[in-house]
């Protein structure tokens, strides 16, 4: 494929939206125009060869790793609980360094024996990013939609300031924000130096109605940005950010049951297109709206020149 220009080296593929093997994997997102790649613990410790193989493959592919994912239900434990969660974290750590990866990804709790207590949470996370220095290792936190106490992104970032921690900052999950209807308003609010990581995807519905609902859209059914019904907010997201001066890395982690069963090339070219929309187009300024961005080709080029653009519209609401 022809190499991008613009702004596209800052977006990245999540190995969770691709069947097969690592190897396979890496070498699809590579093949699509990536250079970054955002890695689970089950890439290296499910990898049949072992772990130092995983380790090597992921050497070998040349590509960054955007971060490495993902420490569960750790904050809020009481006792013994909170002791076998820091023997957990002890071991992703070590992964997440033998990767190369500068940023550990860590979710904010569903258990229903975590402290609901954000100073006891931010305790915990003071305590985690502790743990990551000598590895030299960043924590993202990220508020997931069906957290237990910390489900919207300011609620987290409100935990964040209070651990106060150089090396512990947001991840921010554009699905859970939409999901939960938070204002992207709110992002105004947030240190851009803190925020580690962003994370992209969308779905294809206009709202969700229930918990289970965002649970089970979550980890079946995201799509990759400007092929949901979200597009106009995506665009916002990342348009937003970039105008508070964030200038650090985009995911796309995209759980999606039916890109399971797409050969490799094809899911890893869907993404690029996403890749080259967002970054070749919405941070150049000039956003078309969002029948006109889907997954487009360059026959949509002519069609989406005529499109009205978001930031224009935005321009004038301002």
């Amino acid at each position: 494929m022809s190499q991008f220009t613009g702004n596209v080296d800052d977006f990245g593929m999540d190995t969770i939206s691709l069947a097969g093997s690592l190897p396979d994997k890496l070498q699809a997102m590579k093949a699509a125009g990536f250079t970054q790649v955002m890695l689970s613990a089950r890439d290296l410790v499910g990898h049949p060869a072992g772990v130092d193989a995983a380790v090597q493959a992921v050497r070998d592919s040349g590509l960054r790793v955007t971060g490495f994912q993902v420490l569960r239900d750790f904050e809020g434990l009481p006792g013994g609980l909170r002791e076998y969660k820091i023997d957990i974290a002890r071991s992703m750590m070590a992964l997440c360094a033998a990767v190369g990866s500068r940023v550990l990804l860590v979710c904010s709790s569903t258990s229903t024996h975590a402290s609901s207590d954000l100073d006891d949470i931010a305790r915990d996370l003071r305590r985690l990013a502790v743990m990551a220095v000598p590895f030299g290792i960043r924590i993202a936190f990220e508020a997931l939609s069906w957290g237990r106490t910390i489900n919207e992104f300011p609620v987290a970032w409100d935990v964040v300031c209070r651990a106060d921690m150089p090396n512990l900052g947001l991840a921010l999950d554009s699905f859970h924000a939409f999901a939960m209807q938070t204002s992207l308003d709110e992002l105004d609010e947030i240190d851009p130096q803190r925020i580690f990581l962003v994370q992209l995807a969308d779905f294809m519905w206009n709202e969700i109605r229930s918990v289970e609902e965002r649970i089970d859209t979550a980890r079946h059914f995201r799509v990759f940005p400007g092929e949901g019904a979200h597009s106009r907010q995506a665009a916002e997201m990342v348009l937003r950010l970039d105008r508070l001066g964030y200038r650090g890395d985009y995911s796309f982690e995209v759980f999606n049951d039916d890109y399971q069963q797409m050969p490799l090339p094809m899911v890893a070219a869907r993404a690029a297109r996403s890749a080259a929309w967002l970054g070749e187009t919405v941070l150049k300024r000039s956003v078309p709206l969002p029948g006109a961005l889907r997954l487009r080709t360059d026959r949509d080029v002519a069609v989406s020149r005529n499109a009205d653009c978001l930031l224009s519209a935005s321009s004038t609401r301002h």
